[in-house]
């Protein structure tokens, strides 16, 4: 069992707070969606944690499985077990996806005895046409291809913890639901998710355990996937001055109280 901790995240950006005091965690198996406005920070939490240049975590923690994360290059927190599915892949000209991959499994001690027909059968199972196999990794694909591309490397390489932005990003419905179908099955293999979202119809097809709310930078409120049917009814606007809810200490002193 693994477990993604974030605790009290404060997060700066070119010398602005973004986000204030984000606490969540996710553990193997799990699914926890982060919706809420835009530039209330989603993105922002996803390139902290993976440590993206120019995300300064002004204070707080992030660890995996005991690891601080945040003592980590990007690179070690891959190793580590994270992996972070971008709202915009990175094209990688040159380098083809089973030579990144297997150069990932042998530095974390790993790997796989046949590469190609490991891919070959991910891609069909996702509808990613396995010609594009032999590509440069993302290159000239389109952004539904891209999210279909990432799903790939994420199943071969087998994380404790995937951090999905805007997984709905670029694909139409069909392919929506047929990636997240497999980020699904993921999970029930043991993968915890973070994932990223504006749209509930995502978690239509990726079952979400919990769904947080992020507005102005800090963790509104917390609930289950009812939440998210709530929130396309009734959009973020209640959200836009609120406080963020807190517990009240009884009356009566209660020495088990959190």
């Amino acid at each position: 069992m693994s477990e993604l901790i974030i605790d009290n995240l404060a997060v700066e950006v070119g010398g602005k707070e973004i986000l204030s005091d984000v606490s969540l965690s996710i553990r193997s198996g799990e699914v926890h969606a982060v919706m809420g406005p835009n530039g209330a920070g989603k993105s922002t939490l996803s390139n902290a944690i993976m440590g993206r240049a120019g995300y300064t975590v002004t204070s707080g923690s992030v660890t995996l499985d005991g690891i601080d994360l945040l003592a980590l290059e990007t690179f070690e927190r891959a190793k580590a077990g994270l992996f972070y599915v971008m709202q915009a892949p990175t094209e990688v000209p040159g380098v083809r996806m089973a030579d990144m991959l297997n150069a990932s499994l042998v530095s974390a001690g790993t790997g796989i005895t046949d590469m190609p027909a490991a891919l070959a059968a991910e891609a069909s199972s996702i509808g990613f046409d396995v010609a594009l196999l032999d590509r440069s990794l993302n290159v000239d694909l389109s952004g539904g291809e891209k999210k279909r591309s990432e799903t790939i490397q994420m199943s071969v390489l087998n994380p404790k913890i995937a951090i999905i932005d805007e997984l709905d990003s670029g694909l139409d419905v069909d392919g929506l639901r047929t990636v997240a179908a497999r980020v699904e099955k993921l999970t029930h293999d043991g993968l915890g998710v973070l994932v990223i979202t504006h749209f509930p119809r995502l978690l239509a097809e990726l079952s979400a355990d919990k769904v947080h709310v992020l507005a102005q930078g800090r963790i509104m409120t917390t609930g289950g996937p009812e939440l998210a049917t709530e929130l396309e009814r009734t959009g973020y606007g209640a959200y836009a001055e609120a406080e963020p809810e807190t517990k009240k200490r009884p009356e009566i002193d209660d020495p088990f109280f959190l």
